[in-house]
């Protein structure tokens, strides 16, 4: 489908699904965000649901101006995924023992590494930059630089809720790895600093919604924030490129006649901002539960845990902001899903996949989720589909 435009405030709100579709609270949020007197455009994704702060699967554009909360408190949460020379023919009957492996290594949940992980060990890493990353780390926020011990300790680890660890198949057979998280619990702390800072300043008093709480351009604390939440999206970043290297590793290892290799990794942040020009404008564009989808970027749109996920090319749409949705999105809350699911449930709509099913992830459950390949079809103009993936392994946080 192409989208859907509805009045708002101060610009038209884009919907890449059908607003009668969408709880009213996450409606609400957008008519929101659309009163902002900083805004330029407002696009919505159709993974779209309500959000704590501000909606998930929101795209907006705004002129000297950045708002915290539509970033999320997991600066720089995203994924990776990279093909491997295996097949699924090389692949053991019982993957018991693959993902016990995975979660030997990988520290799950708030699980963090004995020590720092040396990027320096793993072979084809590329490190450039990671003494300068670090160096910088004196230039964040002091409300939260004595967590340098546990940043360290967390850099190459998964976290809780919707993240995870996969192993993939796509419809050739081939064998992918693929994984989602972001920048653990130093983003979160510096998130909620800035947040709490934002909600303050004298601008931002008569707002109708106290999230959308905004920085704005050659102010000290827009400058404070933009320093921490760049270095923040590039420890995410250097975070999945930690784990993807660890996993590879253990690939390595337990597939060692087939000799595995590996493509380039695809990564793409869906909970960040960026600086973009659109209609002669430099604009802030604050992408929650989105992907960057400029024509040609690969991207990756994942699904529950029992369904699959895309790897995806972007068409470049402008009206969009150059963007995509970020996966299937939740059709309904966590607490609900545990309410609605049980354990047995888990059990039926994961069959075939090695996972934990146990009441401690049943808020993932995939009924919880909506149905991707419908997600996809709604965004036939943002992207089209490279390959089609099935997990036959799944790690939760």
């Amino acid at each position: 489908m192409s989208y859907v435009e509805i009045p708002g405030a101060k610009v038209p709100i884009r919907m890449w699904t059908d607003p009668a579709t969408v709880e009213g609270s996450a409606l609400q949020q957008l008519q929101n965000v659309a009163t902002l007197p900083w805004i330029k455009g407002l696009a919505v994704m159709p993974d779209v649901h309500y959000g704590k702060g501000a909606t998930v699967g929101s795209v907006i554009a705004m002129k000297g101006a950045v708002c915290p909360a539509a970033v999320g408190v997991d600066i720089g949460c995203g994924m990776s995924a990279v093909k491997t020379s295996l097949t699924v023919n090389d692949l053991p009957g019982d993957l018991s023992r693959l993902r016990s492996r995975i979660e030997q290594v990988i520290p799950v949940g708030r699980g963090m590494h004995d020590d720092p992980v040396d990027p320096g060990r793993f072979h084809g890493l590329a490190t450039a930059g990671w003494e300068d990353f670090w160096g910088r780390f004196d230039g964040v926020a002091e409300a939260v630089k004595f967590r340098q011990e546990r940043a360290t300790k967390q850099m190459g680890t998964l976290g809780g809720g919707n993240h995870f660890v996969e192993v993939c198949t796509d419809t050739a057979g081939s064998v992918w790895l693929m994984l989602h998280s972001g920048s653990r619990n130093i983003g979160k702390e510096l998130a909620e600093h800035h947040i709490g800072v934002a909600q303050k300043l004298p601008h931002n008093q008569g707002l109708v919604d106290r999230d959308l709480a905004v920085f704005v351009a050659d102010t000290p604390q827009m400058a404070a924030y933009r320093n921490d939440l760049f270095w923040a999206q590039e420890y995410a970043k250097y975070n999945r490129s930690i784990m993807m290297a660890l996993l590879k590793d253990v690939v390595r290892k337990e597939f060692k006649k087939a000799k595995p290799a590996f493509e380039p990794e695809i990564s793409a942040h869906h909970n960040y901002v960026a600086e973009e020009r659109y209609d002669g404008m430099d604009l802030l564009v604050t992408r929650k539960g989105a992907i960057r989808a400029g024509s040609g970027d690969y991207g990756i749109i994942p699904g529950s845990m029992g369904t699959g996920s895309y790897i995806v090319k972007g068409l470049g749409n402008d009206k969009s902001f150059n963007s995509a949705s970020h996966g299937a999105g939740r059709r309904m809350s966590r607490n609900a899903a545990k309410r609605r699911f049980s354990t047995k449930d888990l059990e039926e709509q994961t069959r075939g996949v090695e996972c934990r099913k146990d009441s401690g992830v049943v808020d993932e459950i995939p009924g919880a989720y909506k149905p991707i390949e419908q997600v996809i079809d709604q965004q036939r103009d943002l992207v089209e589909v490279v390959a089609k993936l099935k997990q036959v392994v799944c790690v939760k946080g």
